[in-house]
């Protein structure tokens, strides 16, 4: 079907796309569809390339091999009326408002809701393209279960001591014990938690036997080594690049206003500041708050996708939308199976005093990692359910520059 036949089914309704069904693409469709899909003034399709839903908060486990739930995007769209179509995004037009699908079919849209999320970026360093695994989905993650399945001794090198980083490396060791596991990084893991939280995690992974080496940059990956800043080679039957994101180059070359990351630069409607009929949501985004860019996380990524559905229909209805504010609470961190640690903060993501440790924080991790599902269940029967999170209070709100 072309876009000249779509529009003519369909001209009561107006068209909303959403491109990506991650965390926040999935709650601005469930959030949209429930409030305003069902009496046909609004039709939703959400495109994705892949019919499975990506947990990317367990990609760490599936890394070693963990069996994760196999769960549908169709199903966690039932009942909602929204449309799925499964395809990879190969072009915006955003003066014709068309998307192209795998090249060879177009969907045309009133509104477009941009959710491609971001990837390991292995652009940055030579050879991590071609010798780096990385958990950009459950097949990559499946492909490195495959390669540590399979090793039995070795070395294991993580590039890069964020969080993902710190989980992944923690989830090996303890799974793979006679593996050598080493984390590289510029920052010590833990870097942003306080001294209580920080101190934990570095013994957790010292009790796991993870080689910590802080203080290094990885220049160049090889097929049995890393090299690092000064040419030191760091041995490596298997290298998982955790440092980085980078973004899909879709909404560029639409001619959408984005950042120097390639994020689309947004309004506190979270509107493209160039084409106010494309909403940009989670990791493809760039939105200010009063403490600076809002940066990746499902805690603040599922509440922009909520605030663009509500953004949405306030406009459809005749109504100015509500800026979106956030505010950061937690910094939960799995240590293997049996361990964790919790780090609460300020808006602003600077560490509080408090932090959970041990079982405690393994299920408030875990309570964490499942909230998603409850939360979309509950929007389909409640949908101002959805729509209450920590807004941030003085921290998150935006000055006017004089």
């Amino acid at each position: 079907m072309n876009v000249r036949q779509e529009r003519g089914t369909a001209a009561a309704a107006h068209r909303v796309v959403i491109l990506g069904a991650g965390y926040a693409g999935l709650a601005a469709a469930v959030q949209l569809a429930a409030r305003a899909g069902r009496n046909g003034s609004v039709r939703v399709t959400v495109v994705n390339a892949q019919e499975r839903f990506t947990e990317r908060l367990r990609l760490h486990m599936a890394a070693t091999g963990r069996q994760l739930a196999e769960l549908s995007i169709p199903a966690l769209l039932a009942g909602t009326g929204a449309q799925f179509v499964q395809g990879w995004v190969t072009a915006v037009d955003a003066d014709a408002r068309t998307v192209r699908i795998d090249d060879r079919q177009a969907l045309g849209y009133d509104t477009l809701v941009y959710a491609l999320g971001g990837v390991a970026d292995t652009s940055a360093v030579p050879g991590a393209a071609d010798h780096a695994y990385t958990l950009g989905g459950a097949q990559d993650a499946e492909l490195l279960a495959d390669r540590l399945a399979r090793l039995g001794t070795g070395t294991v090198v993580v590039a890069g001591s964020g969080l993902t980083g710190v989980e992944s490396a923690a989830e090996i060791a303890e799974r793979y014990p006679r593996l050598t596991v080493v984390l590289l990084g510029r920052q010590e893991p833990g870097a942003a938690m306080n001294a209580k939280a920080k101190a934990y995690l570095g013994a957790a992974l010292d009790r796991l036997g993870v080689a910590v080496r802080a203080g290094v940059e990885v220049v160049r990956v090889l097929p049995d080594a890393v090299e690092l800043a000064g040419g030191e080679r760091v041995a490596a039957d298997a290298v998982l690049w955790t440092s980085g994101t980078r973004v899909s180059p879709l909404a560029a070359a639409a001619g959408l206003a984005v950042d120097g990351h390639g994020r689309i630069l947004t309004d506190a409607a979270l509107r493209s500041v160039s084409h106010p009929d494309v909403y940009a949501v989670g990791d493809a985004a760039a939105i200010r708050q009063g403490y600076g860019v809002l940066h990746g996380t499902c805690q603040g990524g599922m509440p922009t996708g909520v605030h663009a559905a509500l953004s949405i229909g306030r406009t459809l209805r005749g109504k100015q939308p509500k800026p979106f504010r956030f505010g950061y609470y937690h910094t939960p961190v799995s240590l293997g199976r049996g361990d964790a640690v919790v780090q609460f903060t300020h808006p602003d993501d600077s560490p509080r005093r408090i932090c959970l440790t041990g079982h405690l924080a393994v299920r408030y991790k875990e309570t964490v990692t499942a909230s998603p599902w409850p939360t979309y269940g509950r929007m389909k029967k409640m949908p101002a359910s959805g729509a209450f999170w920590p807004r941030g209070g003085r921290f998150s709100r935006l000055r006017e520059v004089r």
